[in-house]
């Protein structure tokens, strides 16, 4: 841990001196609801989002916060290790035209409906139901922003398959009908908020219950998402490199709230940009395009109530990384390591490395709350 402010209604513990006023704000106003439990935990990837702070961890007593979960539920990241010792440029080449056959990226969707047994077990909530027959479009799909696939090169020796995407349409849908519903409720009750973007719903209402089914299944999707891409993966690299065999997939989210045991409380922790490192609990840790990215073994460290940063974290938006960022020197970033990309246009630049926090400075940031097991090295990355 880097610091603590200890000015607020309860703690405020760091894990980085790299925090814009935004988010400092933000983190702030988290630590004087009066619902807090213990203090707000800032992970070293910490940045402003809507409400709570990317990158933030919050436990509460008996309510949750849609905004503390964000907009894009069930967001993470899949992993799986493979046989190969290396690959040939050309052969890898190939194996991302198959990844981008088999997978939509963008705002693309399958044109058939996606088989998934889990949408049997859909909720009976009103916005998941609305939603239900598009996602099965939306199964298997990449999306855009941040989301990404990648073939990397491990410090085991061995190359391994790697993506980041999340709940797509679902996530957003709940999290915006969500949170609208608890700002009437937070209305209705005169509740004293800092920040309107931080309205809660108590764990005993209908809203709450509902909120909590639909956000559960939307990791659920997530998760079966994920899995069906790196099948789709797996396909490419077996069809361009011959037989290859593959280890178990580890997945992560990094964003969702969950009951858990802390201090011998029951609580609701927020985990918003961050992820689970209980003692032992493999992990990932990305970095942005074209940097490493880290297999980690959590400490259970209890000041950050178990977790780490979900990645190097933005230094800078997406806008102000297009108008800022220099193509050239971007793409000969890239280049110069031998990462095959598609930085083209300025446009590109939205989720250039330049735009991120130096990810080696993060992990140092985190060495009280895991151990780097892997670190990976990219060799090729789509995006949308």
């Amino acid at each position: 841990m880097n610091r603590v402010i200890s000015s607020e209604r309860r703690p405020i513990k760091l894990w980085t001196d790299d925090i814009d006023e935004g988010a400092l704000q933000q983190a702030r106003n988290l630590a004087n609801l009066p619902f807090t439990f213990k203090w707000v935990a800032i992970m070293a990837d910490c940045h402003q989002g809507y409400g709570m702070p990317i990158g933030g961890v919050l436990a509460t007593t008996d309510v949750i916060i849609p905004n503390a979960v964000g907009v894009d539920i069930g967001c993470g990241v899949c992993a799986v290790k493979t046989s190969l010792e290396s690959i040939e440029h050309n052969t890898l080449k190939n194996v991302m035209s198959g990844i981008r056959r088999r997978v939509p990226l963008g705002s693309n969707h399958h044109k058939k409906l996606q088989a998934w047994e889990g949408f049997k077990n859909a909720p009976d909530v009103d916005i998941v139901q609305q939603e239900l027959e598009r996602s099965r479009y939306q199964l298997g799909t990449l999306g855009s922003g941040n989301h990404f696939m990648e073939i990397q090169h491990g410090s085991d020796g061995y190359v391994w398959l790697m993506l980041h995407s999340g709940s797509r349409n679902f996530g957003l849908q709940i999290a915006n009908e969500y949170h609208k519903k608890a700002r009437k409720l937070c209305e209705m009750w005169n509740a004293s908020l800092p920040d309107r973007d931080l309205a809660f719903l108590p764990v005993e209402t209908r809203e709450a219950k509902d909120y909590l089914d639909a956000m559960n299944f939307a990791l659920d999707f997530a998760r079966a998402s994920r899995f069906t891409m790196i099948e789709a993966m797996k396909a490419s690299l077996q069809e361009a490199a011959g037989n290859v065999d593959f280890g178990e997939t580890i997945n992560v989210h990094h964003n969702y709230a969950v009951w858990e045991r802390h201090y011998d409380h029951e609580v609701i922790v927020h985990r918003k940009g961050a992820i689970s490192a209980k003692e032992g609990q493999i992990g990932i840790i990305p970095g942005s395009q074209g940097m490493k990215s880290y297999i980690v073994r959590g400490k259970g460290n209890p000041e950050s109530f178990m977790s780490c940063s979900h990645g190097a974290g933005r230094r800078m938006g997406r806008r102000q990384a297009m108008r800022e960022l220099n193509l050239e020197e971007e793409k000969k970033r890239l280049d110069d390591k031998g990462i095959i990309h598609a930085i083209r246009t300025q446009k590109d630049l939205d989720e250039a490395s330049g735009a991120y926090k130096d990810i080696d400075t993060v992990m140092e940031n985190q060495r009280d709350l895991v151990d780097i097991v892997i670190e990976l090295s990219p060799l090729a990355v789509i995006k949308d």
